[in-house]
């Protein structure tokens, strides 16, 4: 090869790349093994590359293949691949070095990659590199090493500070060196902006203050050290007025939420002060200031309240602002935020999937320093991020970093430098910023937003201030953080700064600035006041609505045989290319024909029956849940695969009847992260039927916060609506303590004022009525979550399946009466009530028996245990004049499933001298045996003991 083919090889390699080929072939001289076999191979037929001389002449370029570079040109080499180390570690480590903290009480890292003497240069070495070969596309006005080096030096260690290399994509990791390098990231801004900021600043501050004066030693969660959130969420409403977007939803816990509420929500300052004025008294009501207390329901304190918004923005678009509710477990909000943002997105109005519309509708988390690394459901709501079923186009992601969690200092509350450091797993761009640089703040948000945009998705922005009080008003940090609060105590705040920053500047004058707080104090004192003319006026006392507090009404579930047929007939139908899987073809095959030759529908069809029939009256269909396309069982198959080319098909897509969307995603591996989402989504969209199933219903207890908080109790605490259905698989079958109870027990002792519905079904036709009823109340003020026992091993139990007529004739019964049993009136003594798979077992037997055998016995099944149908056992029992006990029997322990709630109703109805008793297991710690001979033992003698109507009394059976 001649010298002017190496020439032209290695001049493909000119700009940044050689410095590159330069780190590489000093690798190579050392350890030729040790670099890539492309790179070891060029090296070996090229020799080293050409050597650069900066104002030293190199050897002529005749020079043998493996002769020795002179030593100035190796020198100058050097000082490239130095140069370009020292660039690269400003990039990456630059934040080490960055003034984030407005409060300095800790010694900063060691900045060492900062000096140039570490790598071996000077500033004169730096200014005879050129810029192209350090640093491809910099901006125009740099020209060679060292304006470089000072030009990323201010960028990556001033107020903000960036981490971007933990980001693989390499358009992505360019956009963001780009932006922020070409110092696109600061915004101009005019003088009347800055006024309008330093305004801003003044009210956030002065309706702390005013709070802090008025009512003395209530909480607040103030915002103060932190108050540059509020103009802050104001950049990114007026950024998405801008750009079109419709809908901003913003969870977050109750830091700052009350300066959120009167200033980004327009909450009014009357309403605020009001709900101050008339708290309890905070010795007797430790959390004080719940309206409900006040109002006469449950409510919530006055820091955990939402509000919503409408703010028109200058292009007469509308953009609607969403404060979600949030209570005190702080992060849990996070999942329940993205869901009600995925809802807003989607348009459900046609079949097959919603049409995703990312930028319609975007969520801000506004997250606690302590609990974004603390709280797991910070994760798994993280881990959402691009999953079909649940991305939002990205969250903007706000650490409110008062750099405190409670009292404990952040070296216990976390084991990573910063408390953003779990992003950086999922590839999120982190941006930390001073919230004492008000200008900076802005701009970062402005990029976030832009980021957020351009690559669909999350960010996080660290913003790094400080907490003037105590976790609360009425604690003392002092008492735990002494150095800390020297420095916070005798720090300004950053109104008191900003106005400072403007008066040196000539935009305001101190007389501005003392006149315009007089005149804002005065305003929240005249507001004050004339809150306190009204207090001696009569208090009105609201109730829960009465619609709450009533009965699930009766609903027209029926669907004729005609449409069931031919929904039957559509769903077996896919496209002709479409090779599904032999096995599962046939089982498809045999389920249409058991409706169409035979007149049944079995557990599966019925809940895909009831699908199509929702999705033909309208109503949207999300079900989501690990491995819920399948179903855990094996049963449903909803979402078909081509066994040749994995392409997927899904029947209910494609039917000619339906008439709205139908969502169905297999899930992650989380049971708090995703129930909460749907739980938002089911808010968001009532017009929806959502629908979580766990894998097995053992696992629901991860989200019990999520039950607790949102579902259970959200309407009683916020007013808000959720229909979500919940399936949980349940059933004693042997197979262990984690593989059998859906914790029907803890749904029951939360159910109170009609809160949701609680089911156990048995039937094809009963669960098919049950879904189509809740499909029907999603639309109505009825509207509530149904939790649903569903089954395993019934799943292809031939006792649960159904005639066609019951689907087209029946409706959801409260009550089933066994076949069999209480025929002769007269006769029986023994009321037998169960629920769930009990009841099949029960049934199984008895077909094992003569009439004779149970003439004296009425079995009866409780299909739905709450609101629990007191009324229609009363007047069941009234039917049977020499009734001597009532007997509830089930699988669980004694202390788990319905007993312990539903014996006191029982209770109530047994009349003098009639017996309540129970047969079951006894009471236990553990909801099952892990032995299977054990369990059939125990399952054995419950059934014999229930149908025993000699015995006269019922008992515990191990």
């Amino acid at each position: 090869m001649s010298n002017q083919d190496r020439a032209h090889i290695w001049e493909r390699f000119y700009g940044p790349n050689m410095g590159y080929i330069y780190e590489e072939y000093d690798k190579y001289q050392e350890d030729p093994e040790s670099v890539d076999d492309t790179i070891r191979k060029l090296f070996d037929e090229m020799g080293p590359p050409p050597e650069m001389d900066f104002g030293v002449q190199a050897e002529a370029s005749s020079s043998p293949k493996n002769a020795a570079p002179s030593q100035a040109p190796q020198s100058a080499i050097k000082k490239v691949i130095a140069a370009t180390k020292l660039l690269r570690n400003i990039r990456t480590l630059g934040h080490l070095a960055a003034n984030i903290s407005p409060i300095q009480f800790e010694e900063k890292h060691p900045a060492g990659f900062l000096d140039v003497e570490t790598y071996g240069l000077s500033k004169e070495d730096l200014l005879q590199i050129p810029i192209d070969l350090i640093w491809e596309d910099a901006p125009e006005a740099i020209s060679n090493g060292w304006e470089a080096y000072e030009h990323l030096k201010r960028i990556y260690t001033n107020t903000i500070a960036y981490e971007f290399g933990h980001i693989h994509d390499e358009e992505e990791q360019n956009w963001l060196n780009s932006y922020i390098e070409k110092s696109r990231i600061h915004q101009p801004m005019s003088k009347e902006e800055r006024i309008e900021l330093f305004e801003r600043l003044m009210h956030v501050d002065g309706f702390e203050k005013f709070l802090h004066k008025t009512f003395v030693g209530q909480k607040r969660f103030s915002i103060e050290g932190l108050d540059m959130l509020v103009p802050m969420l104001d950049k990114l409403v007026q950024s998405g007025c801008e750009e079109g977007t419709k809908n901003i939803s913003i969870g977050m816990a109750h830091r700052g939420r009350l300066n959120v509420l009167a200033h980004v929500l327009g909450k009014p300052y009357e309403l605020i002060f009001s709900e101050f004025h008339h708290s309890p008294n905070k010795e007797l009501v430790p959390s004080e200031g719940s309206r409900g207390i006040n109002f006469g329901w449950s409510g919530d304190v006055k820091y955990h309240l939402g509000a919503d918004r409408n703010i028109k923005g200058d292009k007469e678009n509308v953009i609607s602002i969403h404060l979600a509710h949030n209570p005190s477990h702080l992060e849990f909000v996070d999942p329940v935020v993205q869901g009600s943002a995925r809802a807003l997105q989607e348009d459900r109005s046609e079949k097959g999937y919603p049409k995703l519309d990312e930028q319609s509708a975007f969520s801000v988390l506004i997250h606690g320093d302590a609990a974004f690394p603390g709280e797991g459901v910070v994760a798994e709501t993280l881990n959402l991020m691009k999953l079909r079923g649940y991305a939002t186009g990205g969250a903007i992601h706000i650490i409110a970093n008062n750099l405190l969690g409670f009292t404990t200092n952040y070296q216990d509350s976390r084991s990573t430098k910063y408390a953003s450091d779990l992003a950086k797993g999922y590839e999120i761009p982190v941006i930390h910023v001073n919230a004492d640089d008000p200008e900076s703040c802005l701009a970062v948000m402005y990029f976030a937003y832009q980021y957020r945009k351009k690559f669909n998705k999350d960010i996080v922005i660290d913003l790094v201030g400080y907490r003037r009080f105590g976790h609360n008003e009425m604690d003392d940090p002092n008492v735990t953080q002494p150095y800390l609060y020297e420095k916070i105590n005798n720090h300004p705040t950053i109104a008191e700064k900003y106005a400072k920053e403007l008066v040196s500047r000539g935009i305001l004058t101190e007389e501005d600035t003392t006149s315009k707080k007089s005149e804002m104090m005065k305003k929240f004192q005249e507001t004050f006041d004339q809150l306190k003319e009204k207090e001696n006026k009569e208090e009105v006392t609201k109730h829960v609505p009465v619609k709450i507090v009533e009965h699930v009404p009766e609903m027209e579930t029926a669907v004729s045989v005609d449409l069931l047929r031919s929904i039957n007939e559509n769903l077996a139908k896919w496209p002709s290319h479409f090779k599904v899987y032999p096995k599962l073809g046939r089982i498809l095959k045999k389920r249409e024909s058991l409706l169409s030759e035979e007149g049944k529908v079995d557990w599966s069809l019925g809940e895909t029956l009831a699908f199509a029939s929702i999705l033909a009256d309208g109503t949207p269909i999300r079900l989501t849940g690990q491995d819920s396309e399948r179903g855990t069982f094996a049963h449903r198959h909803l979402v078909l695969h081509d066994h040749q080319t994995a392409e997927r098909y899904v029947p209910l897509h494609n039917i000619p009847e339906a008439k709205a969307s139908f969502s169905i995603y297999n899930s992650p591996l989380s049971e708090t992260a995703v129930l909460g989402f749907d739980y938002g989504y089911s808010v968001q969209s009532p017009e929806s039927l959502v629908i979580w199933e766990a894998q097995f219903g053992d696992f629901v207890n991860v989200a019990q916060v999520i039950i607790d908080q949102f579902i259970a109790a959200g309407r009683a605490k916020w007013g808000q609506k959720s229909s979500l259905v919940m399936l949980l698989p349940h059933g004693y079958e042997g197979q262990g303590p984690e593989h059998s109870s859906g914790r029907v027990e803890r749904f029951l002792n939360s159910a109170a004022e009609n809160n949701w519905i609680v089911a156990n079904v048995t039937s094809a036709a009963q669960y098919f009525h049950l879904l189509r009823r809740q499909a029907l109340l999603t639309k109505t003020e009825d509207a509530r979550p149904l939790i649903v026992m569903t089954p395993k091993s019934l799943l292809r139990n031939s006792m649960t399946v159904s005639n066609s007529s019951e689907l087209s004739e029946g409706s959801f019964k409260l009550l089933v009466e066994q076949e069999g049993t209480g025929q002769e009136k007269s006769k029986v003594t023994r009321l037998v009530l169960c629920t769930g798979k009990v009841s099949i077992d029960l049934a199984s037997k008895l077909t094992e028996l003569s009439d004779e055998d149970v003439e004296n016995l009425h079995i009866v099944r409780v299909e739905q245990l709450y609101p629990f149908p007191k009324k229609e056992v009363e007047e069941l029992v009234a039917e049977y004049p020499n009734l001597k006990e009532i007997v509830w029997v089930q699988e669980e322990p004694k202390n788990m499933g319905a007993w312990p709630v539903v014996k006191a109703p029982l209770h109530e109805i047994a009349s003098s001298g009639l017996a309540v008793e129970y047969i079951g297991r006894p009471k236990r710690s553990s909801p099952s045996t892990g032995e299977p001979h054990i369990h059939k033992q125990e399952q054995a003698g419950i059934v014999q003991a229930a149908l025993n109507v000699s015995k006269g009394h019922g008992g515990e059976f191990i």
